[in-house]
């Protein structure tokens, strides 16, 4: 094989306007040129492109099945070109994400859509777990960035930013006693067992001497609904709407509930990229508004 990609923008320039010496205006190139690369092209393949017994440049039958091969090939060597251009300034090839399943599935969809826009050429592996997970998954170098819940201080091989907050309520399943009263005390949540987040090496705080624990918001959720006990969950994971029946919210003023913390993790010692600096900052937005 001697063609040249030259000669296939010419062939497929003279397809698409119908004589040589439009594809040469087109080109900007004289139509001698034009001619003799087709040419030239022809004898390469082995086969007749043109019929030129027309007065336009019509295409042989051979001729329009290799237009199609031709524009394949430009394609995949122009997607090349953009490829080289993306990682030449400084990009990654490949990002890794490892994400907390409870964060809000909302913003996450926005996040991932903008980033496939801005970023078409990347190539994204998103790994899902819990809390504890997604951190596993930066130890062992399976994930680039984790973003999860705060769930205490971190190791010193690590590194973190705070990217947002989300709120956080007391939910029940329908037809829980707490909901009869009128305000809620802390002694009442204490007659009713809590289900609690479970997190490594971090000491949550409990309000009932009775506590079953769950490692996943939409596992303590579920647990919820089956009328197990009543549970502080973030208010999207709450109102998500996969449950056999909907959560309800109890109110409790002498219990101030803080925003729950979202952070980003990854190595220390690991610079970030443009497109994870870029992911850093649009979540951040995003969780403000959803």
């Amino acid at each position: 094989m001697e063609w040249s990609l030259e000669q296939l923008r010419q062939f497929v320039a003279t397809a698409e306007t119908g004589s040589f010496s439009a594809a040469a205006r087109k080109l900007a190139k004289a139509q001698s040129a034009v001619s003799t690369a087709i040419s030239m092209l022809e004898v390469d393949l082995g086969v007749d492109l043109f019929d030129r017994t027309h007065r336009n440049a019509q295409l042989t039958d051979a001729g329009h099945l290799l237009l199609l091969e031709a524009r394949e090939v430009l394609r995949q060597a122009e997607e090349l070109n953009q490829r080289a251009q993306f990682l030449a300034g400084g990009n990654d090839a490949k990002l890794s994400l490892a994400l907390d399943e409870a964060l809000p599935c909302t913003a996450i969809s926005i996040l991932l859509r903008e980033l496939c826009t801005r970023f078409p050429k990347i190539e994204l592996t998103l790994l899902n777990g819990t809390a504890t997970e997604v951190m596993e998954h930066v130890d062992c170098e399976r994930a680039d960035l984790a973003f999860h819940f705060d769930r205490g201080p971190l190791r010193n091989c690590f590194e973190e930013r705070h990217i947002g907050s989300v709120k956080q309520g007391i939910f029940v399943a329908a037809g829980h006693p707490l909901l009869e009263q009128g305000e809620i005390k802390r002694r009442d949540l204490a007659r009713h067992r809590q289900l609690l987040m479970q997190a490594d090496d971090v000491e949550m705080l409990t309000y009932s001497p009775m506590v079953w624990r769950a490692d996943s918001f939409y596992r303590i959720a579920e647990m919820v609904t089956d009328d197990l006990g009543w549970a502080i969950l973030p208010v999207h994971v709450a109102q998500a709407g996969c449950y056999t029946k909907p959560l309800q919210a109890v109110e409790c003023p002498s219990l101030a509930l803080p925003l729950l913390s979202v952070r980003m993790v990854w190595c220390q010692g690991r610079q970030l990229s443009p497109a994870e600096k870029w992911i850093a900052s649009r979540l951040t937005e995003l969780l403000c508004t959803h």
